[in-house]
């Protein structure tokens, strides 16, 4: 099934922990910036930064985003 990431949930991770965006980004040795882009959907995070964030968090991969499958076009292969 093919999934779409239709918000990022990085800010409710960080809300439940108590921490600042600007806390996670000094851990991580990130710029803020990059980080609220991920949150506003400006960028979606590579999977090598979303794994960085979920052991960061203690959380899972999948808990950073909102995740909607997406139906493909009847017939066609590998939608």
């Amino acid at each position: 099934m093919k999934l779409e990431a239709r918000a990022c949930l990085l800010q409710e991770r960080l809300n439940e922990r108590g921490l600042k965006v600007e806390e996670l980004a000094g851990k991580l040795f990130y710029k803020p910036e990059k980080l609220y882009d991920y949150i506003s959907m400006t960028r979606i995070m590579p999977l090598q930064v979303a794994v960085s964030i979920a052991d960061t968090l203690g959380c899972e991969v999948r808990s950073l985003y909102e995740w909607v499958p997406v139906e493909g076009m009847p017939g066609k292969e590998g939608s």
